[in-house]
């Protein structure tokens, strides 16, 4: 099942609203709104009045636009300390970027898929676009499996099973296969992924040696696959220093 195949309208419509506001960063209209998303004008007008009310969008009667308010703005500010601790993180994201000028991402396990929830843009011209919050099949991604390499066997046999329960028989997912990759994973100590999700991209991850809340992080150097095998060595070797160099086990 697709991750939005489960997720209720009224919702999934609110943070659409949410994620154009920080697309285009300005005011909308409500015409604006219900062209872009092709919603109902009765719908969007009922959305956009509810967000006011909450105190989230702010109305302007002159323009007929809205806009987010700061109570958006401050809404998150606590995720990044609370992910990314006292700014270790973001310091190996930095360097990482430096490094390579490829596109750095912290991922993590979200239930059933690997999750992106930091994006650094890639530096060069040809190069691959994720936004903060794409999902990857957790058993069929370079990160997800990475991301369960970090989990006990016997997890990932039950992660497996619950899986394999949304698929059709033919396209489920072998336990001993898995393993396998898995196995080689974490004998070599990170992964290298090549044509997994898109056609032309890759990417090498290795797992962070901490936990935020109890979640299993991973940062990865994502790029067109010939890059990669052109650079692998200098990727994993800058990866490996910048972990030991900026995360702090015992932070």
């Amino acid at each position: 099942m697709a991750p939005q195949d489960s997720v209720i309208k009224t919702a999934r419509r609110l943070f659409e609203v949410l994620e154009y506001f920080d697309e285009v960063q300005h005011p909308i209209s409500l015409k604006d709104l219900s062209l872009h998303f092709s919603y109902p004008v009765s719908s969007a007008s009922a959305l956009l009045k509810s967000m006011v009310v909450m105190g989230y969008l702010d109305y302007d009667s002159y323009s007929r636009t809205y806009m987010p308010t700061m109570r958006i703005a401050t809404l998150g500010n606590w995720v990044q300390g609370a992910l990314f601790g006292e700014s270790r993180i973001l310091a190996l994201i930095k360097h990482m970027s430096d490094a390579t000028g490829e596109m750095i991402s912290i991922s993590t396990q979200s239930d059933l898929f690997a999750q992106y929830i930091h994006v650094e843009p890639s530096q060069h011209p040809i190069r691959f676009h994720l936004k903060p919050g794409t999902v990857r099949p957790l058993a069929r991604s370079g990160v997800g499996w990475l991301l369960l390499s970090a989990r006990a066997d016997d997890t990932i046999d039950r992660l497996v099973r619950r899986i394999n329960i949304e698929e059709e028989p033919a396209n489920r997912i072998e336990l001993v296969d898995l393993m396998q990759r898995i196995r080689e994973i974490r004998e070599q100590g990170f992964v290298f992924s090549k044509h997994t999700v898109i056609a032309g991209a890759g990417v090498i991850a290795k797992l962070l040696p901490i936990r935020r809340h109890g979640r299993i992080l991973a940062i990865g150097v994502g790029a067109p696959v010939d890059r990669l095998e052109a650079n692998e060595s200098q990727i994993v070797r800058e990866l490996t220093d910048g972990i030991a160099r900026f995360v702090d086990r015992d932070e």
